[in-house]
């Protein structure tokens, strides 16, 4: 018996209360393009997740972190994370959901981070 070679599906992570999120949703949805959707706080990513992915995204961590969210204003990340190695700011990302910026879809070849529409071309 031989089995078939699974596809990935493209995972689809995001804060449902994210106006981003919601326009790149929108976004997949009126081009009809599939994916599996998490919720980045009920389900956030793991640290050997986030390795991969920014291996993977060739972006350098900080890229990651939400600057613009709450969370990361009250930590005073901006002042913190050139003190910090890569491998603590995996860590604190992988601690927090809410501290890592979305959306963020992940597909075999490619990972994006933040919906710029130009970028997401499938």
């Amino acid at each position: 018996m031989f089995s078939r070679r699974k596809i990935m599906n493209r995972l689809f992570i995001e804060y449902p209360k994210c106006s981003t999120c919601r326009k790149a949703k929108k976004y997949l949805e009126e081009h009809q393009i599939d994916f599996e959707d998490r919720h980045i706080v009920e389900n956030n990513p793991t640290g050997e997740e986030l390795k991969e992915w920014i291996a993977r995204s060739g972006l350098p961590v900080k890229k990651f972190f939400n600057t613009s969210g709450k969370k990361y204003k009250d930590m005073e990340l901006k002042n913190k994370l050139p003190e910090m190695s890569e491998e603590e700011q995996i860590a604190l990302l992988a601690s927090d959901g809410m501290l890592v910026k979305r959306p963020i879809i992940v597909e075999d070849n490619r990972v994006l981070v933040g919906f710029k529409e130009a970028e997401w071309t499938f």
